[in-house]
């Protein structure tokens, strides 16, 4: 025991310090990168708090609801998105609809004043599946001419409808073709609460002149919206194996004026962060380029489709059948 414990006496004391700096060293180092690969994890499956979405409107300028002055429509939506924080939406705008004596024009500017991104919508709201390719690609240009000069204008290309061509896979080619050679990404959705059906019926009841409860089209608004988007997040994580950035599909319409505040508020109680336009398509999923029998609908909705995942694709509201009669029963209590 003597000879041990001289022998340790003559170990130098630095070589025991070194010694053991290494080792804390090493024993720092694991921990790093256990952390890095439980994060990694984490980003590639999606945590369970990871739901961010951001808010876009289609078909800006729209034509008139049901219930507000469409000149007055476009102040209180920006309005609304001020008082719901929402700093940066997107607008995709169809400048066709816009001339000199509908001051529409105002309207689009309007909203990039305000912080909003504005994109293609083609000119005229064509459907792919039913032009050719090269009359889609010349609506998309003529929209671009009108929008590039504009304040906050982003590259991005929505189609019309989600229609990409529907099974006509040339014509969908031709077009992807057309994009790329022309600098635009694709404007996709990833949730989508069918708001211009609901719309459509708020419309076609004013018409008929059938008293509507404003209150339950409200709530059924928000949580047909709400819903929407957890079915997308559920999706995603069956299809991609995490959370990608969502794309909330919306419109310029009386409802999202009336309600869009609302909605936000309920979507941040759902556990949803609300999340920049510009964001959407920084992620990895921008790129996908989906090949299916049939190009039609939301980004989740086709990859889920081209990778054979099983279960429901379709949000069950986005069916005019299933829509009408909740419409029907909660708004017009029939």
């Amino acid at each position: 025991m003597r000879d041990i414990l001289r022998s340790i006496s003559r170990v130098p004391w630095a070589f025991v310090i070194l010694f053991d700096i290494a080792a804390f060293a090493a024993l720092a180092l694991m921990v790093i990168l256990l952390r890095a690969q439980s994060v990694d994890t984490a980003a590639a499956t999606g945590a369970a708090g990871d739901k961010r979405i951001a808010i876009s409107f289609d078909d800006a300028p729209r034509g008139a609801g049901a219930f507000l002055n469409v000149k007055q429509r476009p102040a209180m939506l920006i309005a609304a998105l001020g008082r719901a924080k929402v700093k940066q939406a997107a607008f995709f705008a169809n400048p066709g609809r816009i001339d000199a004596s509908n001051g529409h024009a105002a309207a689009i500017q309007a909203y990039a004043d305000a912080g909003h991104v504005i994109a293609n919508h083609t000119a005229n709201h064509l459907a792919l599946s039913k032009v050719s390719a090269e009359r889609f690609l010349a609506d998309i240009d003529e929209a671009e001419a009108w929008l590039k000069p504009h304040k906050n204008y982003r590259p991005w290309l929505r189609f019309p409808r989600l229609d990409q061509g529907g099974r006509n896979a040339a014509k969908r080619d031709a077009v992807r073709a057309g994009m790329k050679t022309r600098g635009l990404r694709h404007g996709y959705v990833t949730a989508d609460g069918w708001d211009w059906f609901i719309e459509s019926m708020t419309i076609k009841a004013a018409k008929a002149g059938r008293p509507m409860d404003m209150a339950a089209l409200r709530d059924f608004y928000i949580e047909t919206h709400v819903e929407a988007a957890d079915f997308a997040d559920k999706l995603s994580r069956r299809a991609l194996g995490r959370a990608p950035v969502h794309m909330l599909l919306l419109h310029e319409t009386d409802l999202a004026a009336l309600y869009v505040e609302d909605l936000v508020k309920a979507l941040r109680a759902d556990g949803w962060k609300i999340v920049s336009a510009d964001s959407v398509y920084a992620d990895p999923m921008a790129d996908a380029k989906p090949v299916i029998a049939h190009a039609n609908g939301t980004m989740i909705q086709m990859l889920s489709w081209e990778k054979g995942v099983k279960g429901p694709r379709w949000f069950e509201r986005n069916e005019s059948d299933v829509m009408q009669k909740l419409f029907a029963t909660r708004v017009l209590h029939q």
